[in-house]
């Protein structure tokens, strides 16, 4: 969904602005993943009153710093390599599938299976951390 269309889905008014409050969930709509910190430093960077409103322009500045700042890659091998737990540099198949299917947003088997066919998965059912999170970041970026 693009910036300007989702953005008019929570200005109700039809003047070209959307209500603070609604911020976190728009841009997390549109890919982003803020943390409540981050959130009130754009707030604060950007002069914009919590129970204010926003209008386009400062939007788009407030997206702008926040996609600036986040780093995927990063972020799955930080997530990745917390599942390394004896810190080999590697993961099996088994245990980021367990992962995957039981926890947070769930994946299906089917979409797990699709993931691993792409991860390079070894002979003996290991993934390796980094290629694992350079694959994913290739595949959604």
């Amino acid at each position: 969904m693009e910036y300007k269309e989702c953005f008019s889905l929570y200005d109700q008014k039809r003047r070209g602005k959307m209500k603070t409050q609604d911020l976190l969930t728009v841009m997390r709509t549109l890919g982003c993943c803020p943390t409540l910190q981050e959130l009130d430093r754009h707030l604060l960077t950007h002069t914009i009153d919590k129970s204010g409103e926003l209008d386009f322009s400062t939007f788009l500045s407030v997206m702008h710093a926040q996609i600036q700042q986040e780093n995927p890659r990063a972020e799955i091998l930080q997530a990745v390599r917390l599942m390394d737990t004896s810190k080999r540099g590697f993961i099996t198949a088994a245990e980021l599938r367990a992962r995957l299917t039981g926890f947070g947003e769930r994946l299906t088997d089917q979409e797990v299976d699709e993931l691993l066919s792409e991860a390079g998965v070894t002979y003996d059912g290991q993934i390796n951390d980094e290629g694992f999170a350079k694959m994913v970041t290739f595949l959604t970026g």
